[in-house]
């Protein structure tokens, strides 16, 4: 079974470099039935991979330790539970899962455009391969899942090895959100591979306006919310298991899942200005290609052991081809962008500081400020090595002295920015919007004051929270009523309806009221308190009040 795995992942590879060459040779050449043959090519390329994933897992199963990854992450008396979470417990199978992932990924995106697009796919099909392709060389060449474990005999001989049992899945590894949690993440980081791709095809074709964002729209949501999702079990993992007194340390793997959520979230909002108004063209192609190298950056972080973590593997030896792939992908894709500069000029301007626009673009420069500050930070004993020879690591008040008031900017605009209207907004309706989030924002400063809190980030984090909460029930109070009016529905009915027939405005809006519910989650934090003392038996220690 162990050749049979091996076998499949190495023919997903030639597969997938057919795909790869096919589809670029059938564009160039206008031959539809070459880029069919392509297409071809990568569902049959997914099932390889699928066959090899399943391979692993009867190896794991059956208890067959005369793997190595079998040997190192698994063992009789483990759970049929974390026996799935074996696969990916340890490096070489966690890059299977990656490749298997993703392999699933191109093929539902080639299927769903099997007749859309068709000047489009071929590129897209190319940017998809070349991603497996890369993947599929470094789990099969340098990071096999399949490598059996030897033993030398007495005349030199070697043999197959089988020991009595593995040594097991890691214990900081054996809780239910970690079974979950890997796979949800790297569909977080896998997935924006599909924007990318529909991105760097619209360059190649010319077709920069908003198809390939409508095309993309559901993928990128989609991936957004599982990174998202991934983000908040490994909290959860953390808070219950690591016992470090917390759900998030601003540890480097931490904070390389973060920042293509941050990246993500600033694509999502700028996107709608080129939807809307034509605007933004060369940033929102910038910026899903940075959310995509983050991704690749994350699974490098985590595979290269530049930067110590207790979430990474240890030094694979991978880190230098991902640092070439990286560069490659972004030198080819800023010249490309360069190469089509001329017809991805905005098509409007900003007409006043008081729109929505200029929202979103404040939104967008804040994310990325946060996500360059993460980066600075987790890179920075790799900066301070390369030029004092000198390690020198950045703990948690680095990051929570930057990011605090980042974070409480960002909530700000959360609040803020729906209140604008497209174009330009009036001082008037600007006083109108404002007025009632602002009253109950100062009259929750008031209380929290009185009741004797005096931290400053906590009272302004208490009355952001207010003032984007009113707002937001604010606007569906007043879409209510207004449908309630002219459609003769109950309340609750218009509110359900509401939101139904305009899923992106109040959608956004839920997704804001979660914002805030994370946000007053994170102030409880000012309360923390930390204090070392050596007792001896009978002594008391008092900590705050």
């Amino acid at each position: 079974m162990a050749e049979f795995g091996n076998f499949c992942l190495l023919f997903a590879l030639c597969l997938s470099l057919y795909a790869l060459f096919a589809a670029l040779i059938g564009a160039s050449q206008r031959q539809p039935r070459i880029v069919k043959s392509a297409e071809k090519a990568a569902f049959a390329a997914a099932g390889c991979t699928t066959l090899s994933f399943a391979a692993l897992l009867y190896l794991t199963f059956t208890n067959d330790f005369s793997i190595s990854h079998i040997a190192e992450s698994s063992s009789r008396d483990l759970a049929v539970f974390y026996k799935i979470a074996a696969i990916w417990g340890a490096h070489d199978g966690s890059m299977l899962l990656w490749v298997f992932f993703t392999a699933l990924l191109c093929a539902i995106v080639i299927y769903q455009n099997r007749s859309r697009y068709r000047d489009m796919m071929p590129y897209v099909l190319a940017v998809l391969m070349i991603d497996l392709c890369f993947f599929l060389s470094l789990n099969f060449f340098l990071s096999n899942p399949f490598k059996q474990l030897t033993q030398v005999l007495a005349d030199g001989t070697l043999q197959k090895f089988m020991p009595a049992d593995g040594r097991g899945l890691n214990p900081l590894l054996q809780h239910w959100a970690m079974v979950i949690h890997p796979p949800i993440l790297y569909l977080g980081f896998i997935g924006f591979l599909i924007p990318f791709a529909f991105a760097i095809a619209a360059l190649i074709t010319g077709q920069i306006g908003t198809t390939w964002i409508r095309t993309t729209r559901r993928w990128t949501l989609l991936t957004w919310l599982l990174l998202g999702a991934g983000l908040l079990l490994g909290g959860k993992w953390a808070y219950v298991v690591l016992g470090w007194g917390g759900y998030w340390g601003w540890d480097p793997v931490e904070n390389s899942s973060l920042m293509p959520w941050l990246m993500g979230t600033a694509f999502l909002h700028s996107v709608i200005i080129q939807e809307r108004r034509g605007m933004l063209k060369i940033w929102n192609t910038i910026l899903i290609m940075l959310t995509y190298l983050l991704g690749v950056f994350g699974t490098f972080i985590t595979r290269s052991g530049v930067v110590s973590s207790v979430h990474a593997f240890s030094d694979s030896g991978l880190g230098h081809f991902f640092l070439i792939y990286m560069a490659a992908v972004l030198i080819a894709s800023l010249g490309l962008i360069a190469a089509r500069r001329s017809i991805m000029k905005s098509e409007r301007q900003l007409d006043s500081l008081l729109s929505r626009e200029s929202a979103f673009v404040f939104n967008n420069l804040v994310l990325v400020a946060a996500c360059l500050a993460v980066f600075f930070g987790t890179m920075f004993p790799v900066f301070s090595k390369w030029i004092t020879g000198v390690q020198i690591t950045l703990d948690a008040p680095f990051f929570n002295k930057i990011n605090i008031p980042i974070g409480l900017i960002l909530l700000l605009l959360t609040g803020v920015g729906p209140l604008f209207a497209w174009r330009k907004t009036s001082l008037e309706s600007l006083r109108r919007a404002f007025f009632w989030p602002a009253i109950s924002a100062a009259v929750v400063v008031a209380v929290v004051f009185i009741g004797g809190i005096r931290h400053f980030y906590f009272i302004i984090c208490m009355a952001l929270c207010t003032f984007v909460l009113v707002s937001i029930v604010e606007e569906f109070f007043k879409g209510a009523l207004v449908r309630r009016e002219t459609k003769g529905e109950s309340f609750a009915a218009a509110v359900v309806n509401l939101t139904l027939k305009n899923k992106r405005r109040y959608g956004g809006y839920i997704v804001h009221f979660s914002i805030v519910m994370i946000f007053a989650g994170l102030a409880g934090n000012a309360f923390n308190r930390e204090t070392k003392a050596q007792l001896a038996t009978g002594q008391e220690l008092r900590i705050g009040s």
